[in-house]
């Protein structure tokens, strides 16, 4: 085997000229979309009225194997990728386990973590049709962040709706939304129809991804020249994602690895679904087997104990309905998690697979995840973001069974961004004042109760 490098960055003129659009190898495909006001599959122009038209293709194209990344977005990937391939020699000494161990890391840019791969297309596409501003979520702040600087770079107004939990948790996010001239608001809000009747029902709710869904669609749709934006879930992103998979394959290949294990930590699925990629195709091909794992908070267990049902992807219930694993779009995560992974639902194609079983799902308390952030920043010397540790538990756990068995596999895990933001949390867990909220069965039937009625299709 070759000598492997502490990292290996590809060349600009390695990187991916195009997209992998994994609908094109599904033996399955994930059901369609429903429209809220028809309770019909939705088509291509019922989405034009929230979406970019180009994204509205995007997100229905079932067909197209790869799509060109047009010219002006290569050219702004330029500015923070390839991103590195790096191996955890550090870190494996420590668990000293044969098992190799890479991770793809995303948090090489402002932004501090990979959504600006979607962020950049996105803004692109609105900028083609002509629109002058985009409205949109965040969580934990990565999307914000990462759209602000994306609408900054091509001229476009932005107005963010961040979860209030988080916006109180993270002033600085704010700051650096607002360097980029992107409006900040706390959801839920009285700016609009939607927050004002979630503040009505609920005056003393932190939010949710959900509530600020509904209120950035809201605004989107009420303002002339502007369309909505989402950073994770949709087919669109996924898309848009794949560049770090198919970067890490590429990067994989040339130094005569190919990953037995491919962990991803799991939100609403943009990073995981990028990562897998370019591996799953192989499995869907019977080119290879690796196994895949999802990773995501045992506060927010969408695929480990959600359903697996048509739900609309906001609290407001405007949005088209969605089939995908589920909390109900009423649930509500416990204000003490600390990182983002805390959307109800999980992308419907990363949904569709695992129900089909081509990759597994675990869930883990934050604690744990901590523990492995701070063992990971000592070894590595990189402060891991808590959506990211999660995949660092498993990774690590996946090593020490390694150890157990004496089985050399090789790991790739994705590193999604870092952790500079999250320092309230780290505090807490050096504080031992950080807890572990785990839902009880009564907690999620809550929200189950609340999973719509289609009629024909979910009764």
């Amino acid at each position: 085997m070759k000598t492997v490098p502490h990292r290996l960055y590809l060349t600009e003129e390695q990187m991916p000229k195009q997209w992998y659009n994994l609908r094109a190898d599904m033996k399955e495909l994930p059901d369609p979309l429903i429209n809220p006001a028809t309770m019909q599959p939705a088509t291509e122009a019922d989405l034009y009225p929230v979406f970019c038209e180009k994204l509205a293709h995007q997100e229905m194209d079932n067909e197209t194997r790869y799509i060109d990344i047009p010219e002006e977005i290569q050219e702004m990937y330029k500015m923070y990728r390839p991103s590195p391939l790096i191996r955890a020699y550090n870190l494996e000494k420590a668990l000293d386990t044969p098992a190799r161990i890479y991770y793809k890391f995303e948090g090489n840019n402002t932004s501090g973590s990979h959504k600006l791969n979607s962020a950049i297309a996105q803004a692109y596409y609105a900028k083609e049709q002509g629109m002058t501003g985009l409205t949109t979520e965040t969580g934990a702040g990565q999307w914000g962040t990462a759209l602000s600087e994306a609408c900054s770079y091509f001229g476009l107004d932005l107005t963010v709706f961040m979860v209030k939990a988080s916006y109180e948790q993270k002033p600085y996010r704010k700051a650096i939304m607002q360097t980029f001239d992107a409006n900040v608001i706390p959801s839920p809000s009285d700016t609009t129809n939607a927050g004002r009747a979630i503040l009505a029902e609920h005056p003393d709710t932190t939010g949710s991804l959900g509530c600020a869904i509904s209120e950035a669609v809201e605004k989107a749709v009420t303002t002339p020249g502007y369309r909505y934006v989402l950073g994770s879930v949709l087919n669109q992103v996924l898309l848009h994602q794949s560049i770090i998979g198919l970067e890490s394959k590429i990067a994989m290949e040339l130094l005569d690895e190919y990953p037995d294990v491919v962990i991803g930590c799991a939100g609403g699925g943009s990073n995981l679904g990028g990562l897998i990629a370019p591996f799953m195709q192989d499995k869907l091909l019977g080119r290879a087997n690796p196994q895949i794992i999802a990773v995501e908070p045992a506060s927010c267990p969408s695929l480990t104990r959600g359903r697996y049902a048509y739900d609309f992807c906001d609290t407001g219930k405007v949005t088209p309905l969605a089939r995908m694993y589920t909390l109900g779009c009423g649930f509500i995560p416990s204000p003490n998690h600390a990182g983002g992974l805390r959307y109800h639902g999980m992308s419907p194609i990363l949904s569709k697979l695992y129900h089909d079983g081509y990759m597994s799902a675990i869930s883990v308390e934050q604690t744990k995840v901590f523990e492995a952030a701070t063992l990971f920043a000592k070894m590595e010397t990189i402060l891991p973001a808590p959506e990211s540790s999660h995949a660092i538990y498993a990774a690590m756990e996946e090593a020490r069974r390694c150890k157990e068995t004496g089985e050399a596999k090789t790991i790739l895990f994705g590193l999604t961004g870092t952790g500079y933001f999250d320092m309230t949390a780290y505090t807490a867990f050096h504080d031992h004042t950080m807890t572990d909220y785990i839902p009880t069965d009564a907690d999620l039937e809550v929200g189950f109760a609340g999973l719509p009625k289609i009629p024909g299709i979910q009764e």
